[in-house]
């Protein structure tokens, strides 16, 4: 398990390869953010903002959401998977903050996790972009790399990873390392083909050691 020097090591690396890393679903505001985020489980952000392009022009507000068919909803996001549950949950926080937050997104993760939809990844998302509160979205690539890294241990489960990265990491880091190892498991770390022969990490990383054994031998 790296310790808290090697972890401040690996931000820095990730800072220099990608200082501009920003959350990638395209959005106008916190509502559009809330909706683009529960559309984008187990979807890649580029399907879902192929998607929103001209969804986010049909429905602005959450009264757009309740004001048309389920079907039609259905219709407008088939695209993307599980279409039928995200169509539902979509209508069914639209509803709820229209009746507990006069129609406004809430901005604490507590509140965004009694949504429909909204699990501690999605409003660890929506806290950290839309209202700057300092937070760690643990998705498939940051879960990724902070196993491949051994910051966390391969046997944690989601939230273990979560808390780990919050014990290791600076809290004003928090945000802007969620989304630089984001980009660095999205496009260097990537699921099946890593690039570990040209990675400045690969010193510390037990994972990209193992494979490179494994190349040479």
């Amino acid at each position: 398990m790296l310790n808290k020097k090697q972890v401040a090591f690996c931000l820095d690396v990730f800072e220099e390869m990608f200082p501009d890393a920003e959350c990638e679903l395209n959005h106008r505001n916190a509502f559009d953010l809330l909706i683009a985020v529960v559309l984008s489980a187990q979807c890649t952000d580029a399907l879902v903002n192929k998607v929103t392009k001209n969804l986010f022009q049909k429905y602005r507000t959450p009264e757009d959401y309740l004001a048309v068919p389920l079907e039609e909803l259905q219709e407008d996001i088939r695209s993307i998977g599980l279409y039928r549950n995200k169509s539902k949950n979509i209508r069914k926080l639209c509803q709820t903050l229209i009746d507990k937050f006069d129609g406004e997104v809430p901005n604490t993760k507590k509140e965004l996790e009694s949504l429909a939809g909204v699990g501690r990844k999605t409003a660890n998302v929506v806290a950290s972009v839309a209202f700057d509160e300092p937070a760690i979205a643990v998705d498939t690539h940051v879960e990724r790399v902070s196993k491949r890294l051994g910051i966390c241990r391969w046997k944690d489960s989601v939230l273990e990873v979560e808390k780990t990265l919050m014990r290791k990491i600076p809290e004003e880091r928090w945000s802007e390392s969620h989304h630089r190892m984001i980009f660095f498991g999205r496009y260097h770390c990537k699921s099946q083909r890593p690039n570990c022969e040209q990675c400045k990490l690969l010193a510390l990383c037990r994972e990209g050691k193992k494979r490179m054994r494994k190349v040479s031998g």
